[in-house]
């Protein structure tokens, strides 16, 4: 039996490819609208839910934010029907309409289902869909089943979504068989290159609109909305239900897959406990972890401050300090700071991870990075970890604050640093409508908004993670007074027409620049108060095409403040991000204060970091699992000499603690690892 097809002329005309085209174009906007209505609706009816102070300018914020990220699931969604129904349209043309409705009746009736089981689920766990989802699905499933009878009214719901379901494929019916478009560019008495022009004039439309599903309501993905950055508002209720379901399933499975693929690394509790002694300086003699982590304070060298700050700044790299690139007047805020008397300045230091998550559980946790994903691990949520930061500066007398450039949302840092014992945690959201990029609000707005929230007299300890010298580099710099021919002058001539070039050194020039005037801000302001820098990571630009691993990797480690001088830290320190809160903890604390830390201070001990990939020391850098380890010079010269054993136990002994701790606890037990 041969299949009817239209001739072959017709079958290939603009009429054909417009309305196969047009109807795409339908379900899509069909989409957008329902995901937008389910969220108006949710926002009204689980009002309750939000927090004092919410206005009606956060709620129009959250619906047009979610909008812009429902696109993406709108597009998504349309492909479904849009690819099987497109191709039927030309070989079954007869088909193409059933195989649509039948298919957006399926996605219509889960789209219902999940619709009517978001509003118990946040009402049971504060929260669109998250990853319970999966930690449901390994439960008892009839027990579940039951509960879900006899609580949440099943049957019911499943009805109502059933019903919902039908409304909306008869709405969508109905829209399909609306053709008042269909005809739009044919008609008779349209000169012929008005209807050319409007033929092009769609196809650029249905590029715009292809463009907007794909990059969530943005035409390319540095202005992209995400599930990760779509959390803009100061309420924890609305940044939920920005997440439309389906991207809300898709944060569960994504954080769940990071929770998975948290295997750590292949240490026997044998290994670990000789490790953390040597770590530790203490004999192998318990299976208790804690024993090895637990130090006591030597007494403090410096009197005690009334505000220490942790700043950690976004894409801080070391190489533009080093005096190789002096020239370059890209840095000038930090090296006037390293220069005054009451700073010092270790130049051997490396980033806890290659990404900026690795940098706040670096310093919110004390681990080090080991394959796990902290923020997304259930342990993490429990109670703070021993070596966190925040309780353990509680025990000194301050109140602890976490401030980011962006979205609380982000990696759950919100919830995570507030897990992990910050009192308070402020964002993007508390800020209102500020300027910055999709990661975050300009640095000088944050530290405006810090600076505020600074009181003299009240003891405090700041942790601030910045943003804007991140990718996609789109500050104002001009406004912003960068000299852009003066950093070209001072540039290799190959690199002086590099434009990108050029346009990510002025973000390193505007993050110094705020920077070192934040820093001289809080000190009038709080004269007694000790100050941190370092980068999140390096690893991102570099003038040299290929760089050496210490001009690559390393960044910078700066204290400044009250009591603070030339030989503050040791004059052959070098450290990771795990090491900053040990050398705060040595500079204040009174002698004999417990605390508990896997990395030392820069102070007292600590002469060698390590990280993900890599160690150093002041004289050598070089890749952590090379077997025998294989030093680089810091300049690219000669290869100077490490203790290999005593290097190698370091960096193992670091892993190792920083694997088994957060994820099997204080004790060493190997019955633990037999069904991992």
């Amino acid at each position: 039996m041969m299949l009817s097809m239209p001739a072959g002329p017709k079958r290939f005309s603009w009429k054909n490819l417009y309305t196969g085209i047009l109807e795409g174009l339908k379900v899509f906007a069909f989409y957008l609208a329902v995901l937008s209505l389910f969220r108006i609706f949710f926002i009204f009816w689980m009002s309750s839910y939000m927090g004092a102070g919410v206005g009606s300018h956060d709620i129009l914020k959250a619906i047009w934010r979610g909008t812009r990220l429902s696109m993406q699931t709108a597009g998504a969604l349309t492909l479904v029907s849009f690819v099987p129904g497109f191709v039927l349209h030309y070989v079954w043309p007869r088909w193409e309409r059933k195989c649509v409705l039948a298919l957006n009746g399926v996605l219509l009736l889960a789209l219902s289902i999940f619709y009517v089981a978001s509003f118990p689920f946040y009402r049971q766990f504060h929260a669109n869909f998250n990853q319970m989802l999966f930690t449901g699905a390994n439960d008892d499933l009839y027990a579940l089943f039951v509960t879900m009878v006899q609580q949440y009214d099943l049957p019911v719901r499943l009805a109502g979504a059933i019903v919902l379901a039908l409304g909306l494929l008869w709405l969508l019916r109905a829209f399909l068989k609306w053709d008042f478009l269909e005809n739009l560019f044919d008609s008779v008495h349209m000169p012929r290159l008005v209807r050319w022009l409007g033929r092009l004039a769609f196809l650029y439309f249905t590029y715009i609109v292809v463009l907007l599903g794909i990059f969530g309501g943005s035409l390319g993905w540095q202005t992209a909305v995400n599930w990760e950055n779509a959390g803009v508002t100061k309420d924890d209720f609305l940044n939920e239900a920005i997440l439309d379901n389906v991207q809300a399933i898709y944060r569960a499975y994504n954080l769940n897959e990071r929770m998975l693929a948290c295997n750590g690394l292949d240490f026997t509790t044998d290994d670990i406990r000789v490790l953390a002694a040597k770590l530790a300086n203490k004999p192998a003699d318990t299976d208790d972890l804690d024993v090895y982590l637990t130090k006591e304070a030597q007494g403090a060298q410096v009197e005690k401050p009334k505000q220490v700050i942790v700043i950690i700044s976004e894409s801080f790299a070391n190489w533009p300090l080093l005096d190789k690139y002096k020239d370059i007047p890209i840095s000038h805020g930090m090296r006037s700071l390293i220069a005054e008397d009451d700073t010092d300045y270790c130049p051997t230091f490396l980033p806890n991870g290659a990404s900026t998550v690795s940098a706040v559980t670096g310093v919110v946790t004390g681990f080090a990075d080991a394959n796990l994903y902290l923020t997304t691990m259930p342990e993490s949520f429990k109670e703070p970890y021993p070596t966190a930061s925040a309780p353990q500066m509680q025990k000194l007398g301050y109140d602890t604050n976490f401030w980011y450039a962006g979205p609380s949302t982000w990696e759950r840092i919100g919830a995570f640093t507030q897990a992990q014992g910050f009192e308070h945690f402020y964002s993007r959201g508390d800020f209102g409508d500020v300027p910055g990029s999709v990661w975050g609000c300009e640095d000088e707005v944050l530290y405006e908004k810090v600076l505020a929230g600074l009181d003299a007299d009240t003891p405090s300890f700041d942790v601030i993670l910045n943003a804007s010298n991140h990718s996609p580099y789109d500050l104002d710099l001009d406004a912003k007074g960068f000299d852009r021919e003066s950093v070209r002058e001072a540039l290799p001539e190959d690199h002086q027409q590099d434009e990108e070039l050029l346009k990510e050194l002025g973000h390193y020039w505007y993050a110094d620049r705020e920077l070192a005037k934040f820093v001289k801000e809080v000190k009038e302001k709080c004269p007694d108060s000790l100050i941190v820098i370092v980068g999140d990571h390096a690893d991102r630009y570099n003038i040299d095409k290929t760089p050496t691993t210490y001009e690559r990797y390393g960044i910078p480690f700066i204290i400044t403040g009250k009591g603070i001088h030339k030989g503050t830290l040791l004059k052959d320190s070098a450290g990771s991000q795990i090491d900053i809160m040990p050398t705060i903890y040595e500079l204040i604390a009174p002698k004999g204060f417990s605390y508990m830390s896997v990395g030392s201070s820069l102070t007292r001990t600590n002469r060698q970091g390590v990280n993900y990939g890599f160690f150093i020391t002041r004289q050598a850098i070089g890749k952590a699992d090379t077997v025998p380890l294989v030093p680089e010079s810091l300049d690219g010269g000669a290869a100077p000499e490490i203790d290999q054993q005593a290097m190698e136990d370091y960096i193992n002994g670091v892993r190792s603690v920083s694997w088994w701790r957060p994820k099997y606890g204080p004790m060493l037990d190997e019955t633990k690892l037999e069904n991992r």
